[in-house]
């Protein structure tokens, strides 16, 4: 059986989706799925909101099984969409051949595709929201539509429902390799993981820093990512002397997570591989949309949720001063069953195929 991905970005990219389209994928060609994935091609390209720094994302050909095609759709601008079907147009032969056309949350790139193939067996994967920004009419609606025109799609998270009114066939949180974490024993220590924007809470937890600092918790920080705050954040740290180290994007994330005790993290593939680590998860949400998107997890209950920097520090507070092991294995035990594995399940289960 042929299945045919659609997204933004893809292998060798850094991030959530990138993670979950290619993990997913793996799965599925092991199982003798011919796997073909088209993607922006962000060599030549990057927009402002860009995941990794990675100088080899023209990566084509096989990839771990799978089929990696890179399309030229360029920068962000009101012609992209035309740039993008004139592309996908050229290579519509993927598109007829496959029996499973999947979209991860780029519908409108198979919008014309839709009535020339009505047939066709189209689904979707809702991953998260408009960055930081509470959606508008108009993301709303291409969330409708793209619900009403797929054949089923999968929700990344609860908050969709409210938010985008979207009714999902399945609600998903994403997945984690088990034997990539590993439950250590750590100093003392805490690890940001995520771009360094306003959504991910930089500056709040280098402000909680600060406060901890000033009531005798010295905590050290390690600092994963890049992003518009990088020169913000790296000012502060100086300004108020923090023990904070800065490394950039780094691939082998696990490595830093496995070694702290506290991971600075709001999105939710961190949140499950510092959990799969048995480490304290700190989110900070910075609005409305961000907040249901925490607290309306199922894990809501075992990781911090703070709106900002005074409430990280407050709440870490507490921790440092009590033994927090209970809140760690409620965490593990919920996210031990999150695999890729169960998740590719979920993915067959949509399309109406038995899981073998």
């Amino acid at each position: 059986m042929k299945v045919l991905f659609l997204a933004r970005r893809f292998y060798p990219e850094i991030g959530g989706v990138e993670r979950h389209v290619l993990e997913i994928g793996k799965i599925l060609a092991e199982n003798g799925y011919r796997v073909t994935v088209i993607s922006e091609n962000f060599e030549k390209t990057h927009s402002l909101d860009k995941h990794s720094n990675s100088s080899s994302a023209k990566a084509t050909g096989k990839v771990f099984g799978i089929a990696s095609v890179k399309i030229e759709a360029g920068k962000d601008n009101r012609w992209k969409k035309f740039r993008i079907w004139k592309e996908l147009w050229g290579k519509r032969e993927l598109i007829k051949e496959a029996d499973i056309v999947h979209c991860h949350d780029v519908f409108f790139w198979y919008l014309l595709f839709r009535f020339l193939y009505p047939r066709k067996k189209i689904f979707t994967t809702f991953h998260g929201y408009e960055g930081n920004n509470i959606p508008g009419r108009k993301a709303i609606y291409m969330h409708k539509l793209a619900e009403k025109l797929s054949n089923g799609n999968i929700c990344v998270g609860d908050f969709l429902k409210k938010w985008y009114g979207t009714k999902p066939a399945f609600v998903t949180y994403g997945a984690v390799d088990l034997n990539e974490f590993k439950g250590e024993k750590s100093k003392n220590e805490a690890v940001f993981v995520g771009r360094l924007e306003e959504e991910t809470g930089i500056l709040e937890y280098l402000k909680a820093l600060s406060i901890l600092r000033n009531k005798g918790k010295d905590l050290k920080l390690t600092v994963l990512g890049e992003g518009s705050l990088e020169n913000a954040a790296k000012k502060y740290v100086k300004e108020n002397d923090l023990n904070v180290e800065f490394k950039g994007f780094i691939n082998n994330v696990e490595k830093y997570i496995n070694s702290a005790n506290y991971v600075f993290v709001s999105r939710y593939l961190g949140i499950l591989e510092a959990m799969a680590a048995k480490k304290l998860v700190i989110a900070e949400y910075n609005n409305a949309i961000k907040r249901d998107y925490l607290q309306m997890a199922p894990f809501a209950k075992d990781i911090i949720i703070a709106k900002n920097g005074e409430e990280i520090a407050e709440k870490l507070i507490k921790v440092l001063n009590k033994n927090s092991e209970l809140e760690i294995n409620d965490a593990y035990n919920w996210v031990k069953n999150q695999t890729w594995e169960n998740l590719v399940n979920v993915y067959l289960k949509l399309w109406g195929i038995k899981s073998s």
